[in-house]
């Protein structure tokens, strides 16, 4: 026979299963929020704590070169001077730091390369910190290459793993409408740079070549010797000018090309196009150096990269048979300048578009190399007051142009990546 449920206990199951399915965030209110006319009271249920990510591996990280932010947990062991080369003692400056996931790491395969921006350099860096080596520590950023390599950059924050001591980069209060794409700001971006504020890439490229070719005042190569002398004196010595590669300073008088004297260097090298000494990229002093005339012939025509053997005269500038190093100091000025020329040269004006690539030996055609080191040098040595000061000096009283990788830094990563 037929199981007969009265109605009321069917009634009273549907209701208990209604009750028992629908969460408490579900049960029925009034438009004030208090529970409708005949709901039942359902408790609540207490608000669960909100879940902290853990920190990544390093190995979880090399995995990961996404761009993300993340926060990675490793081991300080060393320096990363090259994309194979990590350097445990002798640091050479606070510019970045290896991370591994033991202590006694040696693979740099294993390694993740953290970028240290200069907020932080004073702190975390190697060369103002060896004790750093060995110790466990947490550091937020970009999980993007750094010295082609796996690794980190824009470094936000740094810690000691199990410690609530973590040190982040200031914030700016900065709401000005004329901030670039990463949130730099220059006196000039309401005025010189109104129009590429905004912009990336090919557009921000196409726009800067527009801004720092209109209105230039072209120097003679003669003309050259007496901007340099402004362009580039030294601030402790009024009558002496600083050459870019050794860092001697020199007396402005003692220019020409006999030997221990200065001349006039062409950081782009002139023969990369073929375009000489005539008016034009030529004669552009924006990256134009005096030097000490021996070490110049040691550069010659050559691209810039790492590694090589020791330059006379040019103490920390390498050299080997098809690419010049220059002094940790001006590895950033010399990044800055080669990029200015790609954009304000790129194929008008009668001369060779000129063009980075990731090349050496480029011997005679319109472009220099190596780019990725080039970009490495952009970010580990930021523009200082003296290459400031000389892009202003030839804005007011020379060529009447900027080079924008000078007051924008973060425009190379804009147009060229990271």
């Amino acid at each position: 026979m037929p199981v007969v449920i009265p109605r009321r206990r069917i009634a009273a199951v549907v209701t208990g299963l209604a009750v028992a399915l629908v969460p408490p965030s579900l049960a029925l209110t009034s438009a004030a929020g208090a529970p409708a006319a005949g709901a039942l009271p359902v408790p609540h249920a207490a608000a669960a704590p909100a879940l902290v990510a853990a920190p990544l591996t390093v190995s979880q990280a090399v995995a990961s070169q996404t761009g993300q932010s993340a926060t990675v947990r490793g081991y300080v062991v060393g320096q990363p001077t090259a994309t194979s080369t990590v350097v445990r003692s002798s640091f050479p400056n606070d510019y970045a730091l290896a991370i591994a996931d033991s202590a006694a790491e040696t693979s740099t395969s294993r390694m993740l390369y953290v970028q240290i921006p200069s907020a932080f350099r004073s702190a975390w860096g190697l060369k103002s910190n060896p004790s750093l080596m060995g110790r466990q520590i947490d550091v937020t950023g970009a999980l993007s290459a750094y010295f082609s390599h796996p690794g980190m950059t824009s470094t936000t924050a740094f810690a000691f793993s199990g410690t609530s001591t973590t040190t982040t980069s200031p914030t700016s209060t900065t709401t000005s409408p004329t901030t670039s794409p990463t949130g730099t700001t220059s006196p000039y971006d309401s005025t010189y740079y109104a129009s590429a504020i905004g912009k990336t890439g090919t557009a921000l490229h196409t726009e800067l070549h527009r801004i720092i070719s209109s209105g230039v005042t072209t120097l003679t190569y003669d003309q050259v010797w007496t901007a340099l002398k402004d362009t580039d004196q030294d601030p402790a010595n009024s009558n002496n000018v600083i050459e870019i590669y050794s860092g001697r300073s020199i007396a402005k008088s003692d220019n020409g090309g006999g030997v221990d004297q200065w001349n006039r260097e062409h950081v782009w090298a002139k023969s990369h196009g073929d375009f000489g000494t005539v008016n034009g990229p030529g004669t552009d002093v924006h990256h134009l150096r005096p030097e000490d005339v021996t070490v110049n012939s040691t550069r010659g025509n050559l691209d810039f990269d790492l590694g090589g053997s020791p330059v006379a005269q040019c103490t920390g500038c390498l050299s080997d048979g098809d690419s010049f190093e220059p002094r940790n100091a001006v590895k950033g000025d010399v990044a800055r300048m080669i990029l200015y020329m790609a954009v304000r040269w790129d194929g008008g004006d009668g001369f060779a578009d000129l063009e980075p690539n990731n090349l050496v030996g480029n011997g005679t055609a319109p472009y220099i190399g190596r780019l990725s080191v080039l970009k490495q040098w952009n970010l580990q040595d930021p523009p200082d007051a003296f290459e400031k000061r000389r892009n202003q000096v030839i804005f007011d009283t020379w060529q009447h142009n900027r080079n924008p990788f000078v007051d924008h830094p973060e425009w190379v990563t804009a147009i060229y990546g990271s």
